[in-house]
């Protein structure tokens, strides 16, 4: 059997309308995901249903909602497809959200998340290899920056000044 990845055509085909054949497997794909999300939220046991669903089964308290997955699903098959068997997918880094049920100040959600402007530098210098030895002082700089922030933000319950109140210059 053919999986998505195989299914997605090479580089110099990836335009044009889809086959029948793909969007099957995209179809396919796109349900096995929703089956499992349904599994991920509201069952506590026997995800694979080997048995009858009973009460015991389902969680008396569910974590997550159905109302975003599908649409999240399909646009994780989508990305999919349009990204891998593509030369130079590697550069593509999604991020996706990160939740512990704390509450925080804007600037250390951010950083929760690896989105601040530090942690953005530091990726860069460890994904562009040519970047790597010789910029290794300011990758240096940008943790130690981060530590400071995260360091002032736990000290005193808001963002560093420099952080909270910095505009752009331009």
């Amino acid at each position: 059997m053919t999986s998505v990845v195989d299914a997605v055509r090479p580089e110099d085909e990836a335009t044009g309308p889809l086959s029948a054949a793909e969007l099957e497997l995209l179809n396919a794909y796109w349900r096995a995901a929703n089956y499992l999300s349904v599994g991920q939220i509201y069952l506590l046991d026997n995800p694979l249903l080997t048995e009858p669903l009973r009460a015991e089964h389902v969680k008396r308290r569910l974590l997550g909602h159905w109302g975003t997955t599908p649409g999240l699903n399909l646009i994780y098959v989508h990305l999919n497809r349009l990204t891998y068997r593509r030369r130079n997918h590697q550069n593509l880094h999604v991020r996706g959200y990160i939740e512990e049920g704390t509450t925080t100040t804007p600037f250390g959600m951010v950083m929760l998340n690896n989105l601040d402007r530090f942690h953005l530098v530091a990726d860069v210098i460890d994904r562009v290899p040519s970047l790597g030895a010789r910029a290794a002082h300011v990758r240096q700089r940008m943790v130690d920056a981060r530590l400071a922030a995260r360091a002032y933000t736990r000290e005193h319950g808001e963002d560093d000044p420099e952080i909270r109140d910095w505009t752009w210059p331009y």
